[in-house]
């Protein structure tokens, strides 16, 4: 994730601060979480607690990369989806983030197997069209968390790829990663989820940009290979149900970013999108130290957080984990269960 955020425009660093969002808090930037009178609706700061005085490094808050997680309820509706997601990209830039991170499916989210195929298109088609447009209209990276793919083997398979793509503040690709871990579950009072339905698994990772999907969080050792592989920021789009949601998301979400010493990113779906889905929400930014730095509130809306990797490159020296490692003991991990 280097490559996104030292390409990052930088142009909010000449505005006036008008909104802070907190990655190593001290008392001398609390006067700056939110200026009196701003009225910003469906916005939120989280201050996180005080990390240990150790791990404390004498930087200026505000020359941090700063980037916005949206969190959007999607439906059918592709372009009324679009709007929404556009108002957002662009709240983000007008605050200064130079990067956006939209949640999975942010395209749309179908009644059924049968409406996702008819609705998916390829990357070369119109709404990636609008969003490398919107991108480079606002000057700023976008992250499109979980984009329903027509792959180049649509016409054998008939099925589609939940595609997470990268573009840079020109709306080129940088990166795509389709999904590998595919979401078949049932869960009591939830409902059932059989995502390989319409959906084929990726083929590989994406490193060392740290980019995954939802479903792939329960999976430490796709994280453990990214950040092997050089990721600082790990990516979790998600549309989590309503159930798991609060019994695993945050749990989940801090325990990568704790084991792996990487800042997390999880923007997300919330409330219900139809008559059959519902999703839990609480779009969040985790630090190494496996402190939440940010979090939305209920409802659509975005929150912002500043991206610290000196911070994360001196708690891997004084926390050397990786180091530790016993690859000689426990190298077969991954393997079903006998």
């Amino acid at each position: 994730m280097v490559l996104a955020l030292s390409s990052c425009r930088t142009s909010y660093l000449s505005r006036p601060p008008r909104l802070g969002f907190i990655v190593r808090p001290s008392h001398q930037f609390l006067s700056f979480l939110l200026c009196p009178g701003l009225q910003i609706p469906r916005l939120s700061v989280l201050c996180a607690q005080r990390r240990p005085r150790a791990m404390a490094i004498s930087s200026s808050s505000w020359e941090l990369p700063l980037v916005a997680v949206c969190q959007v309820t999607s439906t059918p509706d592709k372009q009324e989806n679009f709007k929404t997601c556009a108002e957002l990209v662009r709240e983000a830039a007008r605050l200064g983030a130079c990067l956006a991170f939209l949640p999975e499916a942010f395209d749309f989210i179908a009644r059924d197997p049968a409406e996702t195929l008819r609705l998916s298109e390829p990357l070369g088609g119109n709404l990636l069209g609008e969003y490398t447009q919107l991108a480079r209209e606002c000057g700023l990276w976008l992250s499109l968390g979980g984009f329903h793919e027509r792959g180049q083997d649509w016409e054998q398979t008939q099925k589609i790829y939940n595609c997470h793509v990268l573009l840079d503040n020109k709306g080129s690709v940088v990166a795509t990663y389709r999904k590998t871990h595919l979401c078949d579950v049932e869960i009591p009072g939830q409902g059932p989820m059989h995502e390989s339905n319409s959906t084929i698994p990726g083929p590989s990772l994406e490193s060392p940009i740290g980019l995954a999907i939802c479903y792939d969080m329960r999976f430490p050792e796709l994280s453990l290979a990214l950040a092997q592989a050089g990721a600082e920021i790990l990516t979790y789009p998600s549309a989590f149900g309503s159930v798991t949601g609060p019994a695993h998301w945050e749990v989940l979400l801090r325990a990568r970013a704790i084991e792996t010493q990487c800042y997390v990113v999880a923007a997300a779906q919330c409330g219900r999108h139809h008559e059959k889905r519902a999703s839990y929400g609480h779009s969040m930014v985790v630090d190494p130290w496996g402190t939440v730095v940010a979090h939305c509130p209920e409802g659509p809306g975005l929150c912002l957080a500043r991206i610290d990797l000196r911070y994360l490159r001196q708690l891997r020296q004084h926390l050397p984990v990786f180091e530790h490692r016993r690859p000689d003991l426990y190298g077969t991990l991954g393997h079903p269960l006998p």
